[in-house]
């Protein structure tokens, strides 16, 4: 519990109904979309302006007590977990888009509004904001920036950072600063885009600026049928190499198809298949089924059974039904599910997929694979009882060996659910002390005391002062660092 002076501060300052210290009321933000991990915060405080969140940051600093920004909740990687009784400063009403500025191509919003929102909002305009996480419908702006979150469709537009031009944040202390903004090239320092992906650790951003595209004059969609998921792996490889640049490459295999077809998600998909690829090319009509031809060629001959082309727009969202709905038909298969975010050179595709399967096998463990084949973005995803201690032990094993079957193929270890506390004590396994050293420099720039979401991105054993400091790891160092937690030592019930 929190002192009641800071709890009375603190519905000075965001209102009666702003601030949360039921016990039951604190339950729904006890973990992220990543079950896994659980902790109940000390409280919640809800503000809807950027003098609010100042307000509050200041009052909570003054007790000395930890923050934990949060948006939608809707993280991979339990970033927005309140270790220790931290305070929660939640974003989710502040979700008012502040401007569109459709001559310029851009918007002014604050860090609530939903991903999809900003998108239909813009619509009128003609114009798209082009990052869409799959959770597009649920998760928020502000955790998008904190994440620098991908999607299905940054094979070709890229993810959040490409987008960000200008932040207000409140910075630990209570100090709001105004980073980059108008759409315009910011001299000095590149601070909104080291601010992009800082997973909570810098800041609060309250009011968020972005660059928005015209909606493509045409769309084209295909969906590949394969009985082996590393014939479709091959396939995204052979698309690429060919020079062809798909909008979007995804990949769904079996385990995850037979989920999908068994729920209300149902998408049409053959559920003896053992991976579904959907293939989207977007852009100036002319060209587009020339490379949408070719494309259904690469499929078949790397041993697609069948290809599937959209004739209009409902049966494209079918097509995508599959994929976007994929993790909400997970809980058919298991109560539990820990999902891994690796990223892999293309060219190994058909090789990782089968070496996760072979380990998931060793483990007798159910992993189901859904995940963004165009740019080697793998989600493993390892469904489990957690009350079973006997398969939380399996799960730990596997997790740890296809992380580290990811790492050693060129590979690293997130690519838009961001490290958390999931995958902290993975860093050592691609830098060595010197870049660590680096990255808790720029942390404490920000964070110079050490409240804003600590426990999380960087292990505190990597810290300048922490006892054994830069002795024996780093895969920089050529030595393969361990991991120093269990990946699963969070999952007992609380």
């Amino acid at each position: 519990m929190i002192p009641d002076t800071l709890t009375r501060s603190l519905a000075e300052i965001c209102g009666p109904g702003g601030v949360i210290v039921d016990e039951d009321r604190l339950l729904v933000y006890e973990s992220d979309a990543l079950t896994a991990y659980r902790h109940r915060p000390g409280a919640v405080v809800l503000p809807r302006t950027t003098a609010e969140v100042q307000g509050a940051v200041t009052a909570i600093a003054r007790h000395g007590l930890p923050i934990v920004p949060r948006g939608a909740g809707t993280g991979l990687s339990g970033g927005a977990v309140a270790l220790d009784g931290a305070v929660v400063v939640g974003t989710a009403r502040m979700n008012r888009i502040l401007e569109i500025d459709a001559a310029n191509r851009r918007a002014v919003l604050q860090p609530g509004v939903i991903n999809a929102e900003l998108s239909a909002a813009a619509r009128p305009h003609g114009l798209y904001y082009a990052p869409d996480p799959s959770s597009q419908t649920a998760c928020t702006i502000g955790g998008n920036v904190a994440e620098n979150s991908g999607g299905p469709h940054c094979l070709k537009y890229g993810v959040t950072s490409r987008y960000v031009t200008g932040l207000t944040v409140v910075l630990p202390d209570g100090s709001v600063a105004k980073l980059g903004g108008r759409g315009r090239e910011a001299p000095g320092y590149d601070l909104v885009g080291l601010f992009v992906g800082s997973e909570g650790c810098f800041g609060i951003a309250t009011e968020i600026e972005v660059g928005l595209l015209p909606l493509p004059e045409g769309v084209r969609t295909l969906l590949g049928i394969f009985d082996r998921i590393e014939d479709a792996g091959r396939a995204v490889s052979d698309i690429v190499s060919a020079g062809l640049l798909p909008a979007a490459m995804e990949i769904i295999d079996g385990p995850t198809i037979r989920a999908v077809e068994d729920s209300v998600f149902a998408a049409g998909y053959p559920t003896d298949a053992e991976a579904a690829l959907v293939i989207e090319f977007d852009g100036l009509e002319a060209g587009l089924d020339g490379e949408t031809a070719r494309a259904a060629e690469f499929c078949r001959r790397a041993g697609a059974r069948e290809v599937r082309r959209a004739r209009d727009e409902a049966e494209r969202m079918a097509l995508w039904k599959g994929r976007k709905k994929a993790f909400g038909a997970m809980g058919r298969i298991a109560p539990d599910l820990l999902v891994q975010d690796a990223t892999v050179p293309r060219t190994t595709l058909p090789a990782i997929l089968k070496g996760i399967s072979e380990i998931g096998k060793r483990y007798d463990l159910v992993v189901a694979n859904v995940f963004h084949a165009g740019d080697g973005n793998l989600h493993p995803n390892i469904l489990f009882d957690r009350r079973d201690e006997d398969e939380l032990e399996r799960v730990e094993r596997a997790s740890k060996e296809i992380m580290q079957l990811c790492v050693d193929s060129g590979g690293t270890i997130t690519g838009e659910h961001g490290v958390g506390l999931d995958k902290k004590h993975h860093m050592p396994l691609i830098y060595g002390a010197a870049e660590l050293d680096a990255m808790w420099g720029v942390r404490r720039v920000f964070d110079p005391s050490g409240v804003m979401n600590p426990g999380k991105v960087l292990p505190e054993e990597t810290a300048p002062g922490w006892p054994g400091h830069g002795e024996g790891r780093g895969a920089a160092e050529g030595e393969g660092a361990g991991v120093a937690e269990p990946a699963v030592a969070a999952m007992a019930p609380p």
